[in-house]
């Protein structure tokens, strides 16, 4: 039996419903996460609550229950639905009112949250192909809300044309991808878009940039061009689901010689590295 998570307590998934006035439903007025799990344990969890923290103040969305609550639900519900290698998540919707606009007096935030298998690529080192994408999303890409018809109109377009990922650009600048971050490598350095209103400052860009410091790559958080990316010596996307996963193919044209470069796969080594810390901590 496959269980959800509905406020405070685990439901079969068959009980799971969505009030018609939801205004997650109605208005995508709400915040969510998504989690990677390894060997049962949830990976990079402090980064990813700070940040629904965050988005909630943004939204100014109250949080139904406490950090240590939220986190203790999510791991019986990973392990209720016996969770090896997989993916938790979760969104907090403002509650469920009368259809206004506005925020309405007296609504209660309503959580819910499901825990899946997601087996890790294990074949990501060859690459995927990407396609361009107009970024046609609102100006506060920086918060995680369930507001996501842009992402979705992108990742649709890539679907169409055999390609696993759409990089969005305002004009002639990269913004990231339709559900991940976007990073190049020129002359040995890694460049990538500042976290600022225009993205989502992803966990996994986070961790990857802490282990470039700690390889001692030089990283350079900065706005680059359409014709950067196609001049790159190396490109790479990272995200939760996809982790640290080479780009070898925009469009028509392939990245450098079309191959995963040595930066990226050093990254997704070291990547690979925590990941099986992990992975030992909980054996042991």
């Amino acid at each position: 039996m496959s269980f959800i998570l509905y406020q405070n307590q685990l439901l079969p998934r068959e009980k799971g419903k969505v009030d018609m006035e939801d205004r997650g439903y109605q208005f995508g007025d709400g915040i969510y996460e998504a989690i990677r799990v390894y060997s049962g344990q949830m990976f990079l969890l402090e980064g990813h609550m700070k940040r629904l923290v965050r988005s909630a103040r943004e939204l100014r969305i109250k949080l139904p229950c406490s950090i240590e609550n939220l986190t203790d639900n999510l791991k019986q519900l990973i392990k209720r639905n016996a969770i090896g290698d997989g993916m938790v998540y979760f969104q907090i919707t403002r509650g469920a009112a009368p259809r206004k606009h506005y925020f309405p007096d007296g609504v209660s935030p309503v959580l819910t949250g499901s825990a899946t298998l997601f087996p890790r690529d294990k074949h990501r080192e060859e690459g995927i192909k990407v396609v361009l994408a107009e970024d046609i999303r609102w100006l506060r890409c920086d918060i995680k809300t369930l507001n996501l018809l842009g992402n979705v109109l992108a990742k649709q377009k890539a679907h169409e044309n055999g390609a696993e990922e759409a990089i969005q650009h305002r004009g002639d600048i990269v913004t990231e991808g339709a559900s991940s971050n976007v990073f190049i490598v020129r002359g040995g350095k890694l460049i990538t878009h500042p976290a600022d209103h225009y993205i989502l400052n992803g966990i996994t860009r986070l961790f990857v940039l802490d282990l470039a410091s700690k390889l001692n790559i030089p990283v350079v958080e900065r706005t680059f061009t359409l014709e950067e990316l196609f001049a790159a010596d190396e490109a790479f996307i990272t995200s939760t689901g996809n982790e640290v996963k080479p780009v070898t193919q925009i469009d028509d044209h392939p990245v450098s010689d079309g191959k995963a470069g040595e930066i990226t796969l050093k990254l997704a080594e070291a990547f690979d590295r925590a990941v099986n810390r992990v992975k030992r901590a909980t054996l042991s």
